[in-house]
């Protein structure tokens, strides 16, 4: 039996999303052109446009294709940087974002003179409000998660917004990882925010959602200062210049409303499974410990650390037993290392390699999760026996 628990790198894509991409590729025109065939594709692009906004609750405009969540978070944060306020030097920087937020960031310490201001992570994966908020006065930007890529945790995005407002900083929140999971409002979020300040950017991608591989967006505020990456011809709003992935755009709107039409259902159900399988490990597998939020969660996400056992090992038995999950985030290029996130929530080295990753998605079933439950024990004494320490022994 073939079992895919990674849903949280890629979820497969969705028959809906793929027919409405394959009929898009039938377009002949650019977008861009003004002749009846360009308008045509034109017309195609901008009602996607406006269904992807539907989903996001912000405004059509405000929608900006990239070619995935990587592209949106460097658009977001290096343009924030380069439109910042004169004189404002520092990014607000919670430790445990993804890397894509990460490394961009870093980048922008190292070759452009920005100073990261670092926020901690409670042990429970949570930003800490408190310390965030009093990293904001006077910073460049800010950017945070809305839900943890790895452990799952959910942030309190509305109270990070606020105090963002307060500050008067421009805010970016990455909702790759919690899109299509939980409840994602532009509109709410930034709230009463007034001009460059609150949030101002918002990036999410296809592929998590059932969507294609290739084709992300940013939402950016009509209110906010963000510089270009791409220059040549102006295409959205001039933010992003090239021509636009009319089939791709099709493919991830379509994606989005199933996504949004099906949450609050799939949240539901997503959570027994989770629930389910959580019970079966902690109670087959001793020395077995749920990470992350144990309620404020995405509600397939399972990541627990299992002590003694080397995350890269059972990673390996499980995929020889057909079983697909994960360490952690599946961006770092297949190169084995610690998890940062769960190094940030106070672990240590040790035990941030001995961790996990469970995504259940809507192809997901109770037969999957019977199907890891048979054969983790095992995989787990076996990753502990290769390593050399014994069941539930303290590394």
């Amino acid at each position: 039996m073939e079992v895919y628990l990674d849903h949280a790198s890629t979820s497969p894509l969705r028959p809906e999303a793929r027919d409405a991409w394959l009929t898009a590729t039938q377009e002949i025109g650019n977008a861009s052109s003004i002749h009846g065939y360009g308008q045509s594709a034109r017309r195609l692009l901008e009602e996607s446009r406006e269904r992807l906004a539907a989903a996001l609750d912000c405004d059509p405009i405000e929608v900006v294709f990239t070619s995935g969540g990587t592209e949106a978070v460097n658009l977001a944060l290096k343009g924030l940087w380069w439109a910042r306020a004169e004189g404002t030097v520092a990014v607000v920087l919670p430790d445990g974002e993804h890397h894509a937020t990460l490394d961009a960031a870093e980048w922008l310490a190292t070759t452009e003179g920005a100073r990261l201001r670092h926020v901690p992570l409670e042990a429970s994966g949570r930003i800490d409000s408190d310390v965030f908020a009093g990293e904001l006065p006077g910073a460049a930007f800010a950017t945070a998660l809305a839900a943890n890529n790895e452990v799952g945790t959910i942030s309190d995005v509305a109270g990070l917004a606020a105090a963002a407002i307060e500050a008067r900083v421009p805010l970016h929140v990455d909702a790759v990882a919690a899109f299509g999971h939980v409840p994602v409002s532009f509109r709410s979020w930034r709230g009463s925010a007034k001009g460059h300040s609150g949030l101002s950017a918002l990036s999410v991608t296809a592929h998590k959602v059932g969507g294609p591989v290739g084709v992300g967006a940013l939402v950016v505020s009509r209110h906010a200062r963000i510089a270009a990456l791409h220059h040549g011809g102006g295409q959205q709003r001039g933010l992003r210049a090239g021509t636009q992935d009319v089939a791709g755009a099709a493919a991830f709107a379509v994606a989005a409303e199933l996504a949004e039409a099906e949450r609050e259902g799939e949240a539901q159900r997503l959570s027994r499974l989770r629930d389910e399988l959580v019970r079966g490990i902690l109670s087959r597998v001793p020395g077995a410990e749920l990470l992350g939020d144990p309620i404020e969660r995405i509600p397939g996400n399972a990541h627990v650390h299992f002590e003694g056992a080397p995350g890269e090992s059972l990673l390996f038995l499980l995929d020889r037993a057909g079983i697909a999950v994960s360490t952690g985030s599946a961006c770092q290029a297949g190169i084995p290392e610690p998890s940062h996130v769960v190094k940030a929530m106070g672990r240590t080295d040790a035990e941030a390699r001995q961790v996990l990753r469970f995504t259940l998605g809507r192809t997901s079933g109770y037969a999957d999760v019977a199907a890891v439950l048979s054969v983790l024990p095992e995989a787990v004494e076996r990753a502990r026996a290769a390593s050399g320490t014994r069941s539930g022994a303290r590394s």
